[in-house]
């Protein structure tokens, strides 16, 4: 199913090169085209990326009003006679050391997107990587005790060590996911919790055989 805003690109099937558990190249695969042969659409894509990093906001600024300075209590000096101006407290915004008008207070920064806007934004971003050859499927092998420098190794084999890498796999992997977790060009997701700002922030785009059929229930192409 094709959501409002897509428009389907049927020039050529969409591809990615395929490698094996040791990271050799075994051939290329096909991709779903509902999900990487989309025409992106970037106002999509602006909405989704601003939404994502509003959301990460604390919102923990705070400074202190006149109220909550220290200090006050006394008048600094008499009412009149001593030629200044008057001045009735020391916690005034006008003093040096005074409370701040109108500052940051603690508040939630949260903005929401339609569901439909969220799926467009995804499928924008995993069309972009497909149309700029960045997506890799990697037959990834299971491991019986964490090893870090397999991963790496095969990483290395398929050309995206050092790079900004997304590794989209299915879920309870334990043992590979503590394999994934020391490299630090490298993050690990399930395929199904994939959100279009970590696929746009990545360089590379790497899915697993059962991360890719996962990626496509959670999209729900029929």
């Amino acid at each position: 199913m094709i959501e409002p805003g897509i428009t389907v690109n049927n020039a050529a099937p969409v591809t990615a090169e395929s490698f094996d558990a040791h990271g050799t190249r075994t051939g290329s695969v096909a991709l779903p085209e509902e999900i990487f042969g989309q025409t992106p659409h970037r106002a999509s894509l602006h909405a989704y990326a601003k939404m994502y990093q509003t959301n990460q906001r604390q919102g923990t600024a705070k400074t202190l009003t006149r109220a909550e300075v220290s200090g006050g209590g006394i008048k600094p000096w008499r009412q009149k006679g001593t030629g200044r101006a008057r001045a009735g407290s020391n916690t005034s915004p006008l003093w040096v050391g005074g409370g701040i008008v109108h500052g940051p207070r603690p508040h939630k920064h949260h903005e929401k997107l339609p569901r439909r806007v969220r799926r467009l934004a995804l499928v924008s971003a995993l069309s972009l990587k497909a149309r700029e050859g960045n997506v890799r499927v990697w037959a990834r092998e299971e491991l019986n005790v964490p090893k870090t420098k397999s991963v790496n190794e095969a990483f290395t084999r398929m050309g995206v060590a050092a790079k900004r890498t997304l590794l989209l796999d299915e879920g309870s992997v334990p043992n590979f996911a503590k394999s994934c977790r020391n490299i630090p060009w490298l993050t690990h997701r399930r395929a199904d919790l994939a959100n279009a700002y970590q696929v746009m922030r990545a360089k590379e785009l790497v899915l697993s055989p059962d991360g890719l059929r996962r990626l496509t229930e959670a999209i729900g192409v029929e």
